[in-house]
């Protein structure tokens, strides 16, 4: 496969007009989106109103514990349970194969992307790759240090708690491996019998023999071998769950806060054995999210097992602690990365060896494959040769993680035009220049089958270098060394993927009052939704945002949705809502022409009524509904074609040579997100996304003991995190290149903030500390890693000039 600017269009990519009624696409009319429109949901939610997992109570529940490995490899033996039940308050303790028992089955996590355009991932011989049954209670081994053995259910939560203390489990304990690069070796622990080795996909894109050609012939090639770090999100609310359950309908219900109550639905059912039907999911208000709740997690299940079993409603919550050892994990990428240029400076190949850490079971193969889709970035790279592996290690399961796979692949192109730049001798700004695709350039499919829509790259990065004031960055590092510090800078640009569940579901219905209720199955946990989808759907419809109420999280209400994940939530809730109004007009314009005794195209709508050409006689969307008959319509939509929202971002450090702290001045970025909806949402979502790669550049990090293999930050006194003191104001820019694939023209908000936030502060911080010998530091960027690395250039003998 070679790169090809215009790339044709395949079938299903590009949106088909002719789906969606003209008039209702009318821009120029057009009065609620683009407003930055306050969240309707922020007063209920900062004045204690909201209705997240743990705020549910029912009267008389049992509350549950988790009885937790304490290693990272051990056999599971007998499990003496008597004296944990003989515990006042203790109803239950339950095992693995009491569930195995009871007929529980793995949960169906379905990891490995499957749109028509994702990139295919296959075990090393081409089959489906084999995932790592997730039983609820494992009965043969515990891979990773934290994984439920047992569930104790009690009267209380501190019943609960010490009677999970006393469950004995004889442990043999095993030999461990925590790194994928150790995992892979010849001599390394084995996690599943099924997949001696440990890499259980292994597969590999491009084109090597022309990769191969380009490299031998290049002027000049630079190498990195790189590690994205482990990193967690740190939700605000830890995970939990309370299930009740009905002995006389034989329904049970949950409450437990996700990335998309539909999909929890259809899993958990499953493990359970139940029909569908008989398992109601809640999940209202969702604190945080970022990915990690994107996956069932065995808690759920096993108080929706446990409730059925007692006939009692059972809840979990989480505490810190355990959500630092169990909550789904992201990032963990090895990446062996080459760049190839001709005397120029154009960019003639690239390689790339991404070995993915997925952790003791596969959950998402979705970071590997969104990252392997764009290994070349925002620039024409002609040929390229990707090795895609996955690894089981014993740890916990790592998942999609805010911009899924797109920071770590990023983060290497943009180190490796860096080092082009030092090794050419060409200005890094130069360097990007030639090599940026252009806007005739799209649709572009770059050299490992990704289809990318739309864009202005470069102008996108000379918006941000204005933003920032990059003609002034002299003066600032001459002010900077007065004062005794060091100053960086580091840009990147960056394209991501937006891809997601492909369907989506809109209901909507007019009251007689005048009111418009949305039902949808996306599955906000900060986003906006409830403003932004209604902004949407009013100016479809011509009426106020006011009078339009979105409903989610429901599944007695939502019977289809694809949650939220992966920047898709406004693109496909939009496009199934923008289809739905159409269908609503389409079904009230008939029934408006009956009422008026007219031809349907003899009537003109305006502000959500219907008027008889050239006369006063009119009528209401509401005077078309009734209680007995309301207006109503719903529409289900599939879509496979990915978006590439993109942009660039620069950012400024100061660095103190003798203390070795790092502070952050000045962070500037242009993110293109299509058409946007409500830009103080969008800000609000850059701002976030920035803060949370920032955080991964500079403190967070999922430090595990390899001689132990025991977590080292189980607590935020343990895991550092971004604060307000130590982020500047960002200067934020929107772009709007509206994307083909979608009739509103959406590519996506939620991630570009942190796509290149990774590779921006360390191409900062490299650049501030090259003139003192270092040209390589990995993240987090501590204080302690910039003495370290000082130290060793210190030390390190410097090549004499020639004579």
């Amino acid at each position: 496969m070679t790169a090809q600017r215009q790339a044709p269009l395949p079938d299903g990519w590009a949106y088909d007009a002719s789906t969606v009624d003209a008039g209702v696409l009318n821009a120029e009319l057009f009065s609620e989106i683009g407003k930055p429109l306050r969240r309707r949901e922020d007063h209920r939610l900062v004045t204690g109103k909201g209705r997240f997992s743990d705020d549910f109570s029912i009267e008389g529940q049992l509350f549950a514990a988790m009885v937790r490995s304490p290693y990272a490899h051990a056999r599971i033996g007998a499990i003496d349970k008597a004296e944990a039940e003989a515990l006042p308050g203790v109803v239950a303790v339950l095992t693995g194969q009491d569930a195995l028992d009871d007929g529980l089955t793995a949960i169906n996590h379905s990891p490995v992307p499957s749109t028509r355009f994702d990139v295919r991932l296959t075990a090393p011989d081409g089959s489906p790759p084999f995932i790592g049954p997730h039983l609820l209670l494992p009965v043969d081994k515990a891979r990773h240090v934290g994984e439920a053995v047992a569930i104790v259910v009690a009267e209380s939560r501190a019943a609960a708690l010490d009677a999970a203390e006393m469950v004995d489990v004889a442990w043999e304990e095993l030999p461990h491996v925590i790194d994928s690069l150790d995992a892979i070796k010849e001599d390394a622990p084995t996690l599943w019998d099924e997949v001696p080795g440990n890499t259980f996909v292994d597969c590999e894109h491009g084109n090597p023999e022309a990769t191969k050609a380009a490299f031998e012939e290049a002027a000049t090639v630079v190498r990195a071998k790189l590690h994205i770090n482990r990193v967690t999100a740190v939700t605000m609310e830890p995970r939990a769950a309370l299930a009740d359950y009905d002995a006389e309908t034989g329904r049970s219900t949950l409450y437990a806060g996700s990335g998309g109550a539909v999909r929890q639905k259809r899993e958990l059912s499953a493990v359970l054995g139940i029909p569908q039907d008989d398992l109601r999911v809640l999940s209202y208000d969702v604190g945080g999210n970022f990915g990690a709740r994107n996956r069932v997690y065995v808690e759920f299940g096993l108080v929706l097992w446990a409730s059925r079993r007692l006939q009692r409603p059972v809840k979990y919550t989480a505490s810190r602690s355990e959500a630092f050892l169990t909550d789904y994990q992201g990032r963990d990428l090895h990446t062996e990365v080459a760049l190839a240029l001709d005397a120029d400076g154009k960019f003639l190949a690239m390689t790339a060896d991404n070995v993915s850490n997925v952790g003791a079971r596969c959950v998402s193969l979705s970071p590997l494959s969104k990252g392997a889709g764009l290994i070349t970035g925002s620039y024409h790279i002609p040929v390229a040769h990707l090795r895609t592996r996955a690894v089981f290690t014993n740890t916990m399961c790592t998942q999609a993680y805010r911009s899924s796979g797109r920071p770590e692949v990023t983060y290497a192109i943009e180190r490796l035009v860096d080092l082009a730049a030092i090794e050419t001798g060409i200005d890094p700004i130069e360097l990007r220049r030639r090599n940026l695709l252009a806007p005739q350039d799209l649709p572009y499919r770059n050299a490992v089958g990704s289809l990318y829509d739309s864009g202005e790259y470069e102008a996108n990065m000379d918006r941000a270098m204005a933003l920032f004031e990059w003609d002034d960055v002299g003066r600032r590092r001459a002010d900077a060394k007065a004062r005794g510090k060091i100053l960086g800078v580091g840009l990147a640009n960056y394209v991501e993927s937006s891809i997601g569940t492909p369907k989506e579901r809109a209901e909507i219905t007019v009251a007689p009052d005048g009111a418009v209720e949305v039902v949808i199955g996306t599955q906000p946990s900060g986003q906006g939704h409830e403003t932004s989808f209604g902004q949407v759907v009013a100016d479809m419809l011509q009426i106020p945002a006011a009078d339009v109420t979105i409903v989610l999280g429901d599944t007695d209400r939502v019977s289809v949705g694809g949650g939220s994940h992966s920047g898709r939530s406004m693109r496909h809730a939009g496009t199934v809502m923008v289809m739905a109004s159409a269908d609503l007009l389409r079904v009230a314009r008939d029934l408006a022409a009956e009422r008026l005794d007219l031809a349907p195209d003899a009537l003109d709508y305006a502000d959500g009524t219907f008027t008889a050409r050239g006369t006063n006689r009119s009528v209401t969307l509401a005077d078309l509904s009734s209680e007995q008959n309301p207006l109503s319509v719903a529409r289900t939509n599939e879509m496979h074609a990915p978006v590439f929202p993109n942009g660039t971002a620069i950012c400024e450090v100061e660095i103190d040579p003798v203390t070795c702290q790092i502070a952050i001045t000045r962070y500037a970025s242009v993110d293109d997100v299509g058409r946007c909806i409500n830009p103080l949402i969008v800000h609000g979502q850059s701002h976030g996304g920035i803060a949370q790669g920032v955080g991964q550049a500079m403190w967070e990090d999922c430090a595990i003991d390899p001689e132990s293999g025991q977590p080292l930050a189980g607590s935020l006194m343990d895991y550092g995190l971004p604060r307000i003191d130590t982020m500047p104001f960002f200067d934020v820019e929107i772009s709007e290149v509206l994307s083909p694939t979608n009739p509103l023209g959406i590519k996506a908000g939620g991630e570009g903030g942190t796509t290149p936030a990774l590779a921006t502060v360390t191409l900062a911080v490299l650049d501030a500390l090259r003139p003192l010998g270092v040209t390589d530091i990995a993240m987090p960027i501590t204080p302690q890693r910039i003495w370290q690395a000082l130290d060793t250039a210190a030390a390190t003998p410097k090549e004499k000039a020639p004579a």
